[in-house]
């Protein structure tokens, strides 16, 4: 067998592995010692800046197939009956950062990467319908207080309270954390929302605003709380585990893909602001349409390269898919791509994992890591007149809505259904069980007692008094005892 001869990045071959180029055997270590100098710098380079959220996680490569009918819907290729597309998908948790254990309380991501003829599409959602607020003005204080103090360095309930009380929007989707969905049993056994509200536009133009939903056929399974936190201790990594594992075993995960869709006019009167990613469609009012099925089938062969220094955005769409009026999504549309600048450099679309299937054929030039360019015979501007490529709308297929033309910043004008605690009471009184309910109960009076500032945890019983009288009267019960008990074991 040839054996090949270790290189530098250039390519020239080197005289050893091991030993550094010195004067005599204790000598100093020569600085043109260039393989040497080139291992230790390319070594302090490995890492690149962790997401400043969802830092923590895992995925793998899959395919979708459209196995419904939802053309009359989307001009969209990727949703045409029978088509067939690469994904990649990334799980991962919202709060943690890089080495945190996978089985906190917390949201998990859902993000997908649609590698289609028309450009790459991603949906980059959650495992919950509906996200903690509806402005993106209030993101990174939110993810401020779910991270750590600047001083001590520790996370703090109190402040995560604060921020959650003075929030009340938040209530919806920490209904969702708090209960049983808020600790998934793997990846492979939760489901997955695109969470925004969308619009597909037609072949004819025709709009409508739709919902991403993922159904895992793998079933909708939690774990308990105090498996969770043996598994916190024992394996921080058992999510990722067990996800490389399964497909690894030929065991791959898949997921049923619909969409509930909404006549763009019914948008204007619908009874609650139906872009307000705090709430969630009813599916009496919009039913499920089945899409097709998404399966994972491929662990990636280098997870520095095909994970880490994956870049998934909302800001990337494809003919016949636009943004809606939510104002969270169109803040999302601006910050995913800016963090990825940042992140893994300005060319970051050229890196294989992002690279589209589609051509490529703009005027953008130079920065940082660029590998690929223009012939030199191709005009760097527009317009132009050597034949250079030009925007075309009829292609684009961009989608649009009316509005009043002011500037203001303000919340939307309340409809009758507007209210920021209905959609959790809803969750709470209906969906959980008794059980449900209980193991709930038993959650956010863990989570509340830790508050260290009175006036935070009577804001967190007016928030779940105001979510359910019930509920709040019992977790000041709850609280009261703890307190009591604590007493009692001070004297």
């Amino acid at each position: 067998m040839t054996v090949k001869p270790t290189t530098t990045q250039s390519g020239t071959p080197v005289a050893s592995d091991e030993h550094s180029l010195t004067v005599g055997e204790t000598g100093v270590t020569a600085l043109h010692d260039r393989y040497l100098v080139e291992k230790l710098a390319q070594f302090n380079r490995e890492r690149i800046p962790e997401r400043i959220v969802h830092a923590k996680g895992g995925g793998a490569h899959g395919q979708f197939v459209v196995t419904g009918d939802v053309s009359k819907y989307t001009r969209a290729a990727l949703f045409q009956p029978g088509t067939k597309t690469d994904t990649l998908q990334r799980f991962s948790s919202v709060a943690g950062e890089q080495g945190s254990p996978d089985t906190w309380r917390d949201v998990r991501g859902f993000s997908v990467k649609f590698y289609t003829t028309e450009g790459n599409y991603d949906i980059v959602g959650n495992n919950t319908p509906v996200f903690f607020i509806r402005d993106g003005m209030k993101f990174p204080d939110f993810i401020h207080s779910q991270k750590r103090l600047p001083g001590s360095g520790l996370r703090d309930a109190t402040m995560q309270w604060d921020f959650w009380t003075l929030s009340p929007e938040s209530a919806h989707q920490v209904t969702y954390l708090m209960g049983d969905r808020g600790l998934p049993l793997s990846w492979r056994t939760m489901p997955g929302f695109g969470s925004h509200t969308y619009q597909w536009i037609n072949a004819e133009g025709e709009r409508f605003w739709v919902k991403y939903h993922f159904t895992s056929n793998q079933g909708n399974i939690q774990m308990d709380g105090t498996e969770a936190e043996l598994l916190a201790g024992a394996d921080a990594d058992y999510y990722r585990r067990d996800l490389h594992d399964a497909i690894e075993a030929g065991d791959f995960p898949s997921w049923d893909v619909s969409v509930q869709v909404m006549p763009y006019e019914e948008g204007k009167t619908y009874r609650f602001n139906p872009f307000d990613v705090t709430k969630v469609w009813p599916h009496a009012d919009y039913p499920l349409i089945p899409v097709g099925t998404h399966t994972l089938n491929r662990n990636p062969e280098n997870f520095f390269a095909e994970i880490e220094q994956a870049a998934l955005s909302p800001a990337n769409m494809v003919p016949g898919i636009a943004a809606s009026p939510d104002k969270m999504l169109m803040a999302r549309i601006f910050s995913y791509p800016d963090a990825q600048r940042y992140r893994i450099g300005t060319n970051f679309n050229q890196i294989p994992v992002n690279a589209p299937i589609a051509p490529v054929n703009n005027y953008s030039q130079d920065g940082a890591a660029r590998h690929g360019f223009n012939p030199p015979s191709a005009p760097n501007y527009a317009p132009n007149s050597l034949g250079g490529p030009v925007a075309d709308p009829a292609a684009a297929g961009e989608g649009s809505w009316e509005n009043d033309g002011s500037l203001l910043q303000a919340a939307a004008t309340l409809r009758s259904e507007d209210s920021d605690f209905g959609q959790a009471g809803t969750l709470y009184r209906e969906v959980y069980d008794d059980a449900a309910k209980a193991r709930f109960l038993t959650t956010i009076t863990g989570a509340v007692s830790g508050v260290t500032r009175p006036e935070v945890t009577e804001r967190a019983i007016w928030y779940w008094t105001s979510v359910d009288a019930e509920l709040g009267a019992s977790l000041r019960r709850n609280l009261e005892a703890l307190a009591a008990a604590k007493l009692v074991d001070m004297n």
